[in-house]
């Protein structure tokens, strides 16, 4: 067939080219061990044979920790490994909690690149981590997956992954055999991931096998062929797949095969040839569908590997990541300074399951993740609304099990069936308020569909009670869905005098009074922005009542997100506040995460520019940080996994910032067991280096609301402020807000501070204070309990 399309690309229409990340070849590499059994040795975790594997001595056992050491042979940009168990149905030597470290030397290991546990099961475990360069790398199990009584480490085979570049598009010309209008072969290259190359399927549908065809303009050296499928659905992912190269394009030689799993995200198929022109032949249709195909876009791999160059420090570092024993699709800081995490009834999926919670508690200071299945409240707690009420206790509702309340409490690290609500919920938000009660609205995803009005959680008489006035329809977008997606994560936030403020995500924004029978006052819409469904919204001036929205898009899903950002202020409750168009964001954002630092800026990290669950195509890697001060953002160094759908960030003690999870879909490609730690820049000097920080030495335990707070710092201080505990989930994270503290008086280091008086602003409950000294740089936390 003759070819249907052409396009030559000029250089300026060209997108960034960016790393891609593959298996490096293994030959000539060799592996050393702390011990193995005879038979076992640490070549067999690289020998391509999963049947073989290495083991570490038995009969008589070396004990934990032991660890296994590669030796690349030469220096790659390093930025994954993989750990497949053995694979004959024994459990024994799987790796539970590891460390990961790599070297140029063999010496100098510096600090660990990924710390945390595997889950206890024979799959492949992929640990990724932003890129270094590495010769060696170290892995140590520190325990085995089974359990304290199994003293062994195994592995079948170890992979270490590499960043590669894309090869410049400039000059190519490509073609097809099949393309529908509108969805042409020029869409594949044309660097936007949110367009496809689409075979026919109007008319007469041409039938498979299909091809698209890649011009160089002149022979080069290729080390692979990078496929991402097309975002906003399925049809035409390609299958089956066959790749040849040509030198004069009518003589082919094949350089790869395979199949590809069906699903959007990049697929990379690794080879090396020397041709002008390659050709990817899609087989089969992978889900079996129709007789399609489709890409959104097509790369070929650089046979030069990506330079390195280090992060620049002003731009903060991502420093490792953290392997969870579940996928984190919400979290909350907890009084003792660790994080409980959870998922839904099973570790990596939700759906289908009732009565059970797979949780984790993380230990940011020992790296420990402790796991827990929750059954005693007969709650799967998927998709919930969170609140932080005034003991710190988490208060979780709905979600799968949709009238569900369960409650954490952390002094007793119990979980607490609580009592059902009166309106089965999914996917609402809920807000403490300054009476101390939990108010929820909305929450169609589950227990049917609208009329979600308000009612709130009273915690000293343990019960529900629905508020005949806080009424749902005004806060609705105009999600193409219906209900079922447009009463979805409010923005809500507790105010004064038993008020809520619905910020978002619907453009027009209302007052809830939460008294009696309660009231819904509109209060304008938020500038000209649109409907924001999962974008964010935080307030990081709590006694200026200043809030920062930012992203969102639409519609729920398949839709493109925007960079949109509003100041809003608010006022009496009942009145409108003021709207101020901020700076857009670089990066238009969906599924983000937005965390407020203690300096006043805000982090918002994640997310997608064109919004569709379970997918991490066009996920934005780069945070960036917003300053109130000069109203503008700043781009900061990129995370390596991409956090979209299902992924949540918060604030820890040290005034670093955990980003983790996202996916939740079973066998999927894009769950994400793992979490990544970002130093902000205000913690680093010039060469990376950890500035020396303020410290506080006394403070008590708790303070009044209105009273005076005495703090002894360990030097010269210039501010202090309270950030209060986070929750996060689907993007909401209600519980977060700021409140700078100037010290009125005081001689040396001796310092006073005085707490806002109304609870509304200074929500009673358990808040991180930092002493922040004259360059920016906050001490680690102190916990402080706000009381009533």
């Amino acid at each position: 067939m003759a070819p249907l399309a052409l396009l030559f690309l000029s250089f300026s229409l060209l997108p960034v080219v960016t790393p891609a990340s593959v298996p490096l070849s293994r030959n000539g590499w060799t592996a050393t061990a702390d011990s193995f059994q005879v038979g076992n040795e640490p070549s067999k975790a690289i020998d391509g044979d999963s049947n073989s594997i290495w083991h570490t001595k038995f009969n008589p056992d070396d004990p934990l920790p032991n660890s296994i050491t590669i030796d690349m042979k030469n220096s790659y940009v390093v930025n994954g490994v993989s750990i497949q168990p053995r694979q004959d149905n024994v459990g024994n030597g799987r790796i539970g909690e590891h460390r990961i470290e790599l070297s140029t030397d063999g010496n100098n290991w510096g600090s660990a690149v990924a710390v945390g546990a595997y889950v206890n099961d024979a799959t492949t475990k992929k640990t990724t981590f932003v890129a270094k360069p590495a010769r060696y790398v170290r892995i140590t199990a520190l325990t085995e997956a089974q359990g304290q009584n199994y003293p062994w480490t195994s592995a079948a085979e170890i992979n270490v992954y590499g960043d590669v570049k894309y090869t410049s598009r400039a000059g190519w010309t490509v073609t097809t055999d099949s393309e529908e209008g509108g969805n042409e072969v020029s869409n594949a290259i044309d660097g936007n991931a949110a367009s496809i190359w689409h075979t026919k399927w109007t008319g007469t549908v041409p039938a498979l096998p299909h091809w698209i065809q890649i011009d160089q303009g002149a022979p080069a050296t290729v080390a692979g062929l990078s496929y991402l499928g097309r975002t906003d659905g399925n049809n035409g992912n390609i299958g089956e797949y066959k790749i040849e190269a040509s030198d004069d394009g009518s003589t082919w030689k094949q350089v790869a095969s395979g199949n590809w799993q069906d699903n959007a995200e990049e697929k990379i198929a690794s080879f090396t040839a020397r041709a002008r022109y390659f050709r990817l032949n899609a087989l089969t249709e992978a889900g079996g569908r129709g007789q399609w195909s489709s890409a959104s876009e097509i790369n070929l791999i650089d046979s030069v590997s990506a330079s390195y160059q280090a992060p620049a420090a002003s731009k903060g570092l991502w420093t490792n990541t953290v392997d969870f024993p579940i996928v984190a699709a919400a979290a909350a800081n907890l009084p003792d300074g660790k994080i409980l995490l959870w998922s839904a009834f099973r570790l990596n999926e939700f759906g289908g399951g009732s009565g059970l919670t797979q949780t984790v508690i993380y230990d940011p200071t020992t790296g420990v993740s402790t796991s827990r299945a929750i059954t005693n409240t007969q709650h799967d707690m998927f998709c919930p609304g969170i609140s932080l009420d005034f003991e710190g206790r988490v208060v979780v509702t709905g979600g799968n099990n949709a009238e569900k309340t369960s409650i954490f409490a952390p002094d007793t690290n119990t979980w607490i069936g609580g009592p059902n609500m009166k309106i089965s919920r999914g996917y609402q938000s809920s807000a403490t308020g300054s009476d101390g009660s939990v108010f929820t609205i909305g929450g169609s995803w589950s227990g049917g569909e609208g009329g979600k009005n308000g009612e709130k959680y009273d915690p000293s008489s343990n019960t529900w009670s629905l508020i005949k006035n806080a009424l749902v329809a005004p806060m609705l977008t105009g999600d193409r869905r219906g209900a079922y997606r447009a009463d979805n994560h409010a923005w809500l936030f507790g105010w004064k005098n038993r008020s809520v403020f619905q910020a978002g995500p619907s453009k027009a924004m209302n007052w809830y009074n939460t008294n009696g029978d309660g009231s819904t006052t509109g209060a304008g819409n938020r500038g000209d922005d649109a409907d924001s469904m999962n974008g964010n919204a935080v307030m990081y001036d709590a006694v200026a009542g200043k809030i920062l929205t930012a992203g969102g898009a639409p519609h729920y899903q398949t839709e493109q997100a925007h960079a949109n950002a509003f100041v809003l202020t608010l006022g009496a409750p009942g009145t409108n506040p003021q709207v101020t168009r901020a700076p857009d964001m670089a990066f238009a954002r969906g599924f983000a995460n937005a965390v407020v630092l203690p300096d006043g800026t805000v982090l918002v990290t994640g997310g997608q520019s064109t919004v569709e669950p379970f997918s991490d195509a066009t996920a934005a890697l780069t945070p960036e940080l917003y300053n109130p001060r000069t109203n503008s953002w700043t781009q900061l160094n990129p995370h390596a996994i991409p956090r979209t759908y299902h992924s949540v960030a918060l604030l820890l003690p040290d005034a670093t910032v955990l980003a983790a999870g996202g996916g939740l879909c079973g066998g999927c490609a894009t769950n994400h067991w793992d979490g990544e730690i970002f130093v902000p820049p205000y913690l680093l000097n010039a060469d990376g280096s950890r500035r020396q920080r303020p410290g506080i030495t006394a403070v008590a335990a708790s303070v009044k609301l209105g009273a005076t707070l005495d703090i002894t710092t360990s030097g010269a201080v210039a501010s202090f402020a309270l950030v209060r505990f986070g929750t996060a989930t689907h993007t909401v994270n209600t519980d977060q807000r700021r409140i700078a503290l100037t010290p009125q008086g005081g001689s040396g280091n001796k310092y006073t501070v005085g707490v806002p008086g109304d609870a509304g602003v200074a929500l009673p409950g358990y808040w991180f204070l930092f002493a922040v000294d004259g360059e920016g740089t906050p001490s680690v936390a102190r916990t402080v309990k706000i009381t009533v």
